[in-house]
């Protein structure tokens, strides 16, 4: 029987997405006008974020730049916000979507110098606690410089590389192309192969959690630092110490948690890495090294010292961000002989949905405004005490990015915060303040669910998750204690320790805070 056209209409409508997900979006898109016109325009726009955080929270069904999508250009038409205001939002933060298309484009080319930092990693240390710290910390410190996708892409790549060559020789003859069949594995190989399993398990996890504590420490690390530096004028050097007095306490207390998870072995960690895997993966990098042609050793090296430009790039302030990325990229192909348009193509394909999913948040962020939706809540937020604002604009933060997006949050509120000082409801040395809580409360405590970190969820998409067996709950309770540290530790620094050390450092000219007529000019 032929199929008709509204069958196979609706068929097409978001794909192969769940029955019950589609009629949640139609339901949604007829909903929305008619609150518009008939109710309230303030209650259709917060129905409308909370359809839109919906969308988030349901990354895995489908992609939220769809159906996020399709209730913005909605907004847009109905009245909620117009277009020039979302060309203006757009406009005002070119800085992040340069950040996205050029930087995770530019770390592409160095990606081979970064595999082989994390291969003499796993293979150089034998201790499973010394290798988490070491995955973390890099992790971490790459990601303070890098963008925490292309970090946690590099991570993957490594692991689903090893996996594949462990279970290509234990399938003892198998073509391994399926490497989710294990059928053809002996009992002992299978054994071996689960404790493989649980090794990579943990050490992914340590790493998606490294990128999160070196995310939150520069204004590259995550793109909504970029947006919260820009909205308070901050430099590189200026961002960093101003979010030490939290990010710092942080760092130490979650590698702490990372050393003192594989010591217990509880929730999963703890596994170490099989001996015999340990020699077949040992044996195909040194057959790796030993054809490793002198062209390829020129372009790590090449790779090396493009990365020394970087740091010295982003600590100096030479340019922005975006544009650094783009010189990056330029050296990279020019230098390590990348000539082709396709294979220069590929290296702009993982950050390009998220640029335009950015865009898309940017039009909710203009109904926010236009339709004053966080104005009761902030109003609550600035009645508090001065002291008391921090800590509740943290929490507030924290909550909303574990279930939603950090990036669409961390904009809202730093926009709110502006609004205030440019009304003269709190000081520029409040708003400053203000900013240290935004940014952490959106980078911490989101590492509780994949939703609010996109490196946890790029983790969950992507290839590796089903040959390692990490599901959607295993990732949350496995980032349980690192949610409970990472956010209580961040809470108390900025209770306690941040307001006195910005005045210490105030006091000892290491930072100096412009003046609020510069600010908002």
């Amino acid at each position: 029987m032929e199929m008709s056209t509204g069958r196979a209409l609706y068929r097409n409508f978001l794909g192969p997405s769940p029955d019950w997900y589609k009629l949640a979006i139609l339901c949604f898109l007829v909903i929305n006008p008619l609150v518009f016109w008939f109710i309230s325009p303030f209650i259709a726009g917060w129905i409308l974020v909370a359809e839109f955080i919906f969308t988030l929270a349901m990354a895995l069904k489908c992609y939220p730049l769809l159906p996020g999508g399709l209730l913005a250009i909605e907004a847009v038409m109905i009245g909620m916000t117009s277009a020039q205001h979302v060309r203006d939002e757009v406009s005002g933060n070119l800085e992040v979507l340069l950040l996205l298309i050029f930087m995770v484009a530019g770390i592409y080319f160095m990606k081979q110098l970064l595999l082989l930092v994390f291969t003499k990693l796993l293979l150089g240390i034998r201790s499973k606690i010394l290798l988490s710290l070491a995955f973390c910390s890099a992790a971490a410190f790459l990601s303070a410089f890098l963008d925490a996708l292309t970090v946690v892409a590099v991570v993957i790549s490594v692991a689903v590389g090893f996996y594949s060559i462990y279970h290509r020789v234990a399938s003892e003859g198998g073509d391994g192309n399926d490497m989710l069949d294990d059928s053809l594995l002996g009992s002992d190989s299978r054994t071996t192969l689960e404790q493989f399993r649980a090794f990579l398990r943990s050490l992914m996890m340590h790493a998606g959690v490294g990128t999160a504590l070196g995310g939150v420490m520069t204004m590259v690390g995550e793109p909504q630092n970029l947006i919260i530096a820009r909205n308070a004028g901050w430099h590189f050097g200026d961002f960093f110490l101003r979010m030490a007095p939290v990010s710092v306490p942080v760092l130490f207390c979650g590698l702490l948690t990372c050393a003192l998870l594989e010591y217990a072995k509880v929730l999963g960690y703890g596994a170490p890495l099989p001996e015999k895997v340990r020699g077949i993966l040992q044996d195909f990098d040194t057959r790796s090294a030993e054809k490793r042609s002198k062209q390829d050793s020129v372009k790590l090296v090449v790779q090396a010292i493009i990365g020394v430009w970087l740091v010295v790039a982003l600590a100096l302030h030479l340019a922005e961000v975006g544009l650094i990325g783009l010189s990056v990229i330029i050296f990279a192909t020019s230098l390590c002989g990348v000539t082709d348009e396709h294979a220069i193509g590929k290296a702009f394909t993982e950050a390009l949905p998220f640029t335009a999913l950015l865009t898309v948040f940017f039009a909710i962020v203009a109904v926010i405004i236009d339709q004053h939706l966080f104005a009761p809540v902030i109003h609550f937020v600035l009645q508090a005490e001065p002291h008391a604002q921090l800590s509740l604009f943290y929490l507030f933060n924290g909550v909303l990015s574990s279930i939603s997006d950090n990036v669409f949050v961390g904009t809202v509120y730093i926009n709110e915060a502006r609004t205030a000082l440019t009304n003269g409801i709190i000081d520029i040395k409040q708003f400053e303040l203000l900013a240290v809580a935004i940014n952490t409360g959106t980078n911490l405590p989101s590492v509780a669910t994949p939703n609010g970190q996109a490196a946890f969820l790029f983790l969950l998409t992507s290839a590796l998750a089903p040959l390692i067996r990490l599901s959607y709950g295993r990732m949350v309770l496995m980032a349980l204690p690192y949610t409970l540290v990472l956010t209580l530790v961040g809470l108390l620094c900025v209770e306690f320790t941040l307001m006195p050390a910005t005045d210490w450092m105030m006091a000892h000219g290491w930072i100096a805070a412009p003046t609020a007529a510069d600010l908002l000019h």
